[in-house]
């Protein structure tokens, strides 16, 4: 493998060592023993090249590098990169590099624990969690520096051994190991730490990111010191908490009434809002966050205050105040009705009684559009039919956003008085609130509505009169589709344009195909586009071969939209001739195509869909990916699986949610496999939860083999699902042989707080045969004694 060269300035003489270090690499392993001698070339760029040629050619290399780590100590730039060489190697580098951690000096052993912990090797988990205890403090920082890497769950005795040891050299790399490692073991040792000034800090932050219901009380006794930069690492640290165990089981209840219950006393929330003075902005959010979780009349107060501040945090209280719900509405209705136009921006999406119907309407009169809009939105969730004569006025603001939102309210309330106040501003109303009376109209359809569309259509106003025959596609009245099929043959080409449109949404009668088939030769261009469509939208077989010849067409669009129709219509015919247009020069034509064959989903088309994902076009990827979701054959899976390792994150989010709803065991081990092997752990979790069948079989599978590690993300999942089969397949996963296993399941179990959950995690704590599994039942369970 030849070694990239570096994009660096090089002077001559750097550039012939670059050279020769291509041609050594080129050689393969009979360049080893010359390229380690160039490990402490005194320039970085050709190190850096010697580093990654000896990291390619792999096991080739591995052991003469190991050799040379131990024999060769008299140059720090070569043991650095040493270092390296092993750390990105591609062969078999664990065990030689584990036979260096029984070396008796104390450098070498540093250096293998770094190398395995960069690494990432579970394997070397064991031995690192030896080598805590090593004499000397380099070798045991080291080591828990690696365990930090790795994943610390599987060695927690001696991280804890660490932690309590006394030793500051060691304590404080071990908190933050061991605050990662979310297991309940750490929480007494870390809120031991609290005590210590030296530790405090860090501490609780490990604390928070353990996000376990157990550290809430040790952080909220800190809101007890006096030191207002204390009670912000606290509040930082539970407002981490939070969001950490929401990540985990998808919600954060539980931490929430912890918090309301481990208020050692009204203070608390006092302590957090004066806190608030010496915050940068960003504290001051989570700040929010924490109070909103605490509750009490208090802290209303404080959130309300806050909603003056910067608009980060103003965001942050209202929200909070959302979450306190009903105890908040009062305080949210005063301060909607005195506040200005941002204040009440903030408060009106947390409008959810009928009681404040009469404040929200105050509102619309509002100066600021999103204001008025936000109002609506309100009065929508609210459904309170008298405030329809109030919503009604806003049919002629000035603000497309505004009118939009109150129409989309109008037709939340319905009503007898709706259908009364549509057909009077139908008539009387401005051009402007006549056309949105006339979608609401469209909308209900009622009979006593019909003779306003009729007239409609012949209005002086063109887009009253296109509103009109939209409108009349809603009605299924004959005398509506004689008129449509009248105007789809109007002297205006704007006219027969609109008229096709609406044919679309109404039925396929006779009347309705013969206007739409002669649409399709019409000279107008959006003519024959809405034609195409709507022949499309009615499934009309019967037109697939002339509409297959408007891919000819001397307009895009119509091309495009030919493509359209011919994806919902069945038939060998359509087929033909989107597979065809899958092969166009045009890319809209060929991602159109792609996607009718998506929906067409016949499988003599598969191969040209997995093609696509091919394309050098990230759209046409990602057109690709929906194309396939919906097909059964067994190619499908394992090529989401490669487009979820896809280089745009939109074509990844994609697969991922496509392989998340797959049902069987495979999509399951799939989504598992990805997991392992991506660091972004988020949205596979999520994909993971999704519960669909085959996913509680294929993780209770993964379970049985799962390390310490990976064993906790999987019970999360199940938990995370809300269904009884994943609350039952955690009660089934404490009876399998696998001890992280049933650790993981207690964990969650006690979680998930539920009774037959405490149950079993009790009969565990007391029975189970590995004496680990029975510290982590009795110590989740103390979280809630």
């Amino acid at each position: 493998m030849i070694s990239r060269r570096p994009a660096l300035s090089v002077s001559d003489a750097e550039r012939q060592r670059v050279e020769q270090v291509d041609r050594l690499a080129a050689s393969g392993p009979a360049g080893v023993l010359a390229l380690i001698e160039m490990l402490a070339d005194p320039s970085w760029t050709v190190r850096r090249s010697v580093v990654a040629s000896l990291a390619a050619l792999g096991d080739a290399a591995v052991g003469p590098l190991c050799a040379c780590l131990s024999a060769r100590r008299d140059s720090e730039a070569r043991i650095a990169a040493n270092v390296d060489a092993l750390v990105a190697s591609l062969g078999d580098v664990d065990d030689p590099v584990l036979a260096l951690t029984r070396d008796p000096r104390p450098a070498v052993v540093a250096d293998a624990a770094q190398i395995l912990g960069r690494r990432s090797s579970a394997k070397a988990v064991p031995r690192l969690a030896e080598l805590t205890s090593h004499a000397d403090d380099n070798v045991a920082v080291a080591a828990i520096e690696a365990l930090g890497r790795v994943g610390g769950r599987s060695a927690v005795d001696a991280l804890v051994d660490a932690v309590t040891s006394g030793n500051f050299f060691r304590v404080f790399p071990a908190i933050d190991v061991l605050g990662r490692s979310g297991d309940p073991r750490a929480i007494a040792p870390l809120s031991a730490l609290l005590d210590d000034p030296r530790y405090l800090l860090e501490a609780a932050r490990a604390l928070g990111r353990t996000g376990s219901r157990s550290a809430v009380a040790p952080l909220m006794r800190l809101l007890g010191r006096p030191s207002d930069a204390v009670a912000r690492v606290a509040a930082v640290a539970l407002a981490e908490l939070r969001e950490r165990y929401r990540e985990r089981y998808g919600t954060a209840g539980p931490i929430d009434e912890a918090l309301r219950g481990e208020a050692p006393a009204p203070g608390a929330a006092r302590r957090l809002s004066q806190s608030l003075g010496g915050a940068d902005p960003a504290e001051q959010v989570l700040i929010c966050s924490v109070l909103g979780a605490i509750g009490g009349e208090d802290v209303l107060l404080d959130l309300t205050r806050l909603l003056d501040a910067e608009p980060a945090v103003a965001s942050a209280a209202a929200e909070a105040l959302f979450q306190l719900s009903r105890s908040a509405d009062a305080r949210v209705l005063a301060a909607l009705r005195d506040g200005d136009s941002s204040r009440r921006l903030l408060l009106l999406p947390l409008v959810r009684s009928a009681a404040a119907a009469g404040d929200v309407e105050r509102c619309l009169a509002d100066p600021d559009p999103e204001v008025r809009a936000a109002a609506c939105d309100a009065l929508a969730r609210i459904s309170e039919p008298s405030s329809a004569r109030a919503l009604f006025r806003l049919l002629d603001d000035p603000n497309p956003r505004v009118v939009h939102a109150a129409t989309t309210a109008i037709q939340c309330l319905g009503g007898p008085d709706v259908e009364a106040l549509a057909l009077a501003a139908a008539r009387e109303g401005t051009p402007a609130a006549r056309r949105t009376a006339l979608r609401i109209l469209a909308y209900f359809a009622p009979a006593s509505a019909l003779p306003i569309f009729l007239d409609g259509v012949r209005d002086p106003d063109l887009r009253t009169r296109e509103r009109a025959i939209h409108g009349l596609a809603s009605f299924a009245q004959p005398e509506a589709l004689a008129a449509l099929a009248a105007l789809a043959a109007d002297a205006s080409e704007r006219v027969r344009a609109v008229a096709m449109r609406a044919l679309g949404q109404s039925q396929r009668a006779p009347r309705v195909v013969d206007a739409l088939l002669a649409g399709l030769g019409d000279e107008d261009a959006w003519v024959r586009y809405y034609a195409c469509q709507a022949l499309g939208k009615l499934g009309c077989e019967a037109a697939a071969g002339l509409i297959a010849e408007r891919l000819r067409d001397e307009s895009g669009q119509v091309r495009v939209a030919a493509i359209e129709a011919l994806s919902a219509i069945k038939g060998d015919l359509a087929l033909a001739a989107l597979e065809q247009a899958a092969q166009a020069s045009d890319t809209d034509m060929r991602r159109s195509a792609l996607i009718g064959l998506g929906i067409a989903g016949r499988a003599e088309s598969l191969p040209t869909l997995l093609g696509a994902l091919s394309s050098p076009d990230v759209a046409t990827r990602l057109v690709a990916v929906s194309a396939i979701s919906g097909f059964s054959s067994p190619e499908v899976l394992p090529a989401l699986v490669r487009a979820a390792g896809d280089p745009d994150e939109s074509v990844r989010a994609a697969a991922t949610g496509f392989i998340a709803g797959r049902a069987g065991v495979d999509a399951t081990r799939s989504l598992i496999a990805l997991l392992v092997a991506s660091p972004a752990q988020g949205p596979l979790l999520a994909a993971l939860s999704t519960p669909v069948p085959g996913r509680v079989e294929g993780i209770l599978e993964a379970l049985g083999t799962a390390d310490d590690e990976l064993s906790p993300v999987l019970t999360a999942a199940l938990a995370r699902m809300r269904q009884p089969a994943g609350h039952a397949a955690l009660l089934q996963a404490l009876g399998l042989p696998s001890a992280p296993a049933r650790k993981a399941a207690a964990t969650t179990l006690a979680a998930v707080a539920t009774r037959e959950g405490f149950a079993a995690v009790e009969h565990v704590s007391r029975t189970d045969l590995d004496p680990e599994v029975r510290r982590v039942a009795a110590s989740v369970l103390s979280q809630w004694a």
